[in-house]
């Protein structure tokens, strides 16, 4: 067997998952570079990872977590199931309790933000298969809070979701904090969904008032 063979045999081979087109070409782009990593798909949901991923059997899963059809902490879930010798690492934007537990409940190995460097990406992928856990700080401190108690409505707010209900409690519309953040509306609306979750409040109005009244803001 020639050296190039051997080191393709030896390569990891990972699926990358993410609803955004840009995000799946950008990681592509970082692991192609690297002579033991080989992207052997994409999937841009939940229900497109699962399938992809018992059609080519990778050893790591890069999972986003809040996409369309099936969310990244389900399609977890049934990978693990379906092929447990597959390794999931979350890698994401979110940093709030709820989605890190979901996340490893599901079966996770580990959790990255997507700010992360290309280096501490590869390297989290190669712990991965060696079934060995990353956890980005954010996460460990998520997790810390989570064990401390008790429970303080909006205390498992995440800065940005801190940053989304100050600009709601402004008095602006998802389409305008979006354009103020740079985010996509549809992300605007699932940071405003999980705040009202976290708050235990019905409205916007609702989530305003109490964000003022806990000094959240």
């Amino acid at each position: 067997m020639s050296d190039k063979s051997a080191t393709q045999s030896d390569s990891i081979k990972v699926l990358i998952v993410d609803d955004h087109p840009l995000v799946r070409k950008g990681l592509q782009a970082i692991l192609l570079s690297l002579d033991d990593m080989e992207v052997v798909g994409q999937a841009a949901d939940g229900e497109e990872a699962v399938r992809e991923c018992a059609r080519t059997m990778p050893d790591v899963v890069l999972m986003d977590l809040v996409m369309p059809v099936m969310d990244g902490a389900t399609a977890t879930a049934a990978i693990r199931r379906r092929c447990p010798d597959t390794q999931v690492l979350a890698l994401t934007s979110f940093t709030d309790e709820e989605t890190i537990e979901g996340a490893l409940r599901a079966g996770a190995i580990g959790y990255v933000l997507k700010n992360v460097s290309g280096e501490a990406l590869a390297g989290a992928i190669r712990a991965a298969r060696a079934g060995q856990s990353t956890l980005a700080q954010e996460a460990v401190q998520a997790l810390m809070r989570v064990a401390s108690g008790p429970y303080q409505p909006g205390s498992d707010l995440s800065t940005r979701e801190r940053e989304v209900l100050a600009l709601l409690a402004d008095g602006m519309r998802n389409a305008e904090i979006a354009t103020r953040l740079y985010l996509s509306p549809s992300t605007v609306k699932t940071h405003v969904s999980r705040i009202m979750a976290k708050l235990n409040v019905s409205t916007r109005t609702e989530a305003a008032a109490l964000a003022i009244r806990k000094h959240l803001i």
